[in-house]
């Protein structure tokens, strides 16, 4: 074999091999192309298949010769119902198994302090706190911070009617003594003369009228006199139920303040009756900590 023809032969098998490589890499880049063409269209099939209008299915309402028994029971329903229903089935079973196996002979400390009734543990059961000391101490200052705005709403309330009202007419510790000639004078004495006002009026302090005035057409009568004065009475009452309301609510903000102040920290001890004065009031005594 001559050279020419080796070199001929060798330039014939680089090209083979050179346009198989090429077909390979040709037939890869399209397979991944349609792998990545087939799932854009299935990711768009599938988006398009959500945004298409389907079908709505309607459950099956209860018939009308029916519609005495009410809802027609689906499955769901049915299921909630039947786990509620095996649910206390399963609880009933088991207190009835504490109570086959249990104990005549059990005893516990705090049987010493609980009473039955018909078999049956009588009184209140109390569980745990399950509050924590500073939420305990929280409520007890949103409960202080509403009482203290109610007993300033009432002391506004309070202070309005005391503009209104000028306690005229208050029951004053002095009297109107009227004085006599002789004894004969006393035992004739009439304050309705005296005062020339009717009998219903003469318990008024003020603003007395005489019976020529109530004889006059703008003069008011006596009805008008003693709706006034029930007016009055009332408006007074308001104001003392007021007042006493609100010291009340003075007094319980306090007193929550108080345990409020008992619940923090510190060291504190209740003073007896003898060291306050035989007062009645809680008084505490925290131990003096040296401040940083």
């Amino acid at each position: 074999m001559s050279t020419a023809s080796g070199l001929q032969i060798l330039e014939a098998l680089s090209y083979t091999v050179f346009a198989g490589a090429h077909s390979c890499i040709c037939s890869a880049s399209e397979t991944l192309r349609a792998r990545f063409d087939l799932q854009l269209g299935l990711s768009m099939s599938s988006a398009l298949k959500n945004a298409v209008k389907r079908k709505t299915h309607k459950e099956r309402s209860q018939p009308s010769d029916r519609r005495k028994f009410g809802l027609l029971e689906k499955k769901k329903d049915y299921l909630q119902r039947a786990r509620d229903f095996h649910k206390k089935e399963n609880e009933i079973q088991n207190l009835r198994r504490k109570a086959e196996q249990r104990n005549p002979d059990e005893f516990y400390f705090a049987m010493e302090r609980k009473r039955t009734k018909g078999g049956v543990t009588a009184g209140s059961v109390t569980e745990a706190n399950k509050y924590s000391q500073q939420e305990l101490r929280f409520m007890k200052s949103q409960d202080a911070s509403y009482l203290a705005l109610k007993a300033q709403t009432e002391m506004k309330k309070v202070d309005r009617l005391r503009s209104q009202l000028q306690f005229i007419g208050a029951a004053a510790p002095r009297q109107h003594v009227v004085f006599v000639d002789d004894q004969a004078a006393v035992q004739s004495f009439s304050a309705e003369q005296h005062f020339d006002t009717p009998n219903e009026l003469l318990t008024r302090s003020f603003n007395r009228p005489r019976t020529a005035q109530l004889q006059e057409p703008d003069t008011l009568t006596k009805h008008n006199w003693q709706q006034a004065d029930r007016k009055r009475a009332a408006a007074y009452r308001e104001l003392q139920q007021r007042n006493d309301r609100q010291n009340n609510l003075l007094r319980m903000a306090g007193s929550m303040d108080m345990e409020k102040a008992v619940m923090g920290k510190g060291r504190k001890r209740k003073l007896q009756p003898s060291e306050t004065g035989d007062s009645q009031d809680r008084v505490f005594r925290w131990k003096q900590v040296r401040q940083k």
